[in-house]
């Protein structure tokens, strides 16, 4: 193998893809398990894979196995993870469709952002916002426990209600600061500085 060959090998075939990948290869199995009340299995396969996304993202960090292909396969995953999941349940009539219908329009807006940017050549400067990454965290735990409260038969409403109302503000807040950064880069690139 080839210089060139072992470095394009290490772009692609690093631990934290391998894992983001599993996790990927996950999901039809968890929503499975959920269609079928399954929810121990469920909730055991969603623990995995939201423990997996903290795995893969330290070794990315601490062992120098940053990749493009991640930048692009983590999002993928979890926003894959978190539709799929709240399509089950909203399936079976476990969170209201207009979460979901939420949930899936906000994912749907930024990846037709970035892709306009990416069109007048601007994709960069479309970066995660750390508003966006709590937001996803706040999904997972909200998936996480429904998925505990099916499982152990827990009921606690004021928890998932107060869960749900802070994941539509952090929703809301999350698209509009997207919707602020790509109107501010279209400015910049029209002004001829971007």
């Amino acid at each position: 193998m080839t210089v060139k060959q072992q470095s394009m090998a290490s772009v692609y075939f690093t631990i934290p893809n391998a894992i983001t990948v599993a996790r990927i290869l996950a999901i039809p199995f968890i929503v499975h398990a959920m269609l079928h009340g399954a929810w121990m299995q469920a909730f055991v396969l969603f623990a995995l894979a939201g423990a997996s996304d903290g795995v893969d993202g330290y070794i990315a960090r601490h062992f120098d196995q940053k990749s493009q292909l991640g930048t692009f396969l983590d999002p993928l995953a979890d926003k894959g993870l978190t539709i799929a999941v709240f399509s089950a349940f909203a399936a079976q009539d476990i969170v209201p469709v207009w979460l979901l219908v939420l949930i899936v329009a906000r994912d749907v807006a930024i990846v037709a952002g970035a892709g306009m940017m990416a069109a007048r050549g601007s994709a960069a400067a479309i970066q995660p916002l750390m508003i966006s990454k709590i937001n996803t965290t706040v999904l997972i735990l909200l998936a996480c426990w429904l998925l505990a409260a099916h499982a152990f038969e827990w009921s606690l409403p004021a928890l998932e209600y107060g869960l749900i109302g802070l994941v539509v503000l952090l929703t809301a807040v999350s698209a509009a600061a997207y919707g602020r950064l790509m109107a501010q880069t279209v400015r910049r690139v029209e002004d001829g500085r971007g």
